[in-house]
């Protein structure tokens, strides 16, 4: 299955990016970013910064621009049938170049997993150097951390606000 990336979620104010590795299958049928009701992306996000949850999806967008947020995926393009990541074929990275010229206050790149991080390092490369954190994906096919370990993992967002 061919599946494509969703426009960043971001403003000229935003300072850190968050970089995800691509939608899964929920998050495509419902257009959003990690809409799969178990991934805990949103949760922790909401969490840290201490504000009421909420499952509409325009306040979780907005949440992220209050904060100067910018929320994006590495890849733009790839074959993967069904939603893990390991699945990943034929994939092209987006164009950090452009996005990040547009966006001249990010200096911080979190990544949402592993595999993010991955393939940012073997597709991108860029002439500036950013301070990047690797975190625990937010995915529930990744249980190899406790959900309390994952979650004061990615508190370090906190700290660069």
């Amino acid at each position: 299955m061919k599946s494509f990336s969703f426009a960043p979620i971001s403003s000229k104010k935003s300072k850190i990016l968050i970089l995800g590795t691509m939608p899964g299958i929920k998050s495509l049928e419902l257009n959003q970013y990690y809409g799969h009701s178990q991934n805990n992306f949103w949760r922790f996000l909401f969490l840290i910064l201490e504000e009421e949850f909420s499952y509409d999806y325009e306040i979780r967008k907005n949440l992220l621009l209050k904060n100067n947020i910018a929320l994006w995926d590495v890849l733009q393009f790839c074959d993967r049938i069904g939603s893990l990541d390991s699945a990943i074929k034929n994939e092209i990275a987006n164009d950090f170049e452009d996005f990040l010229e547009k966006h001249p206050h990010i200096d911080t790149i979190l990544f949402n997993g592993q595999k993010a991080a991955a393939f940012f390092k073997k597709y991108v490369h860029l002439n500036k150097d950013y301070q990047k954190f690797i975190l625990p994906s937010t995915s529930p096919a990744n249980a190899s951390k406790a959900l309390d370990t994952k979650l004061n993992e990615w508190k370090v967002l906190k700290t660069l606000l």
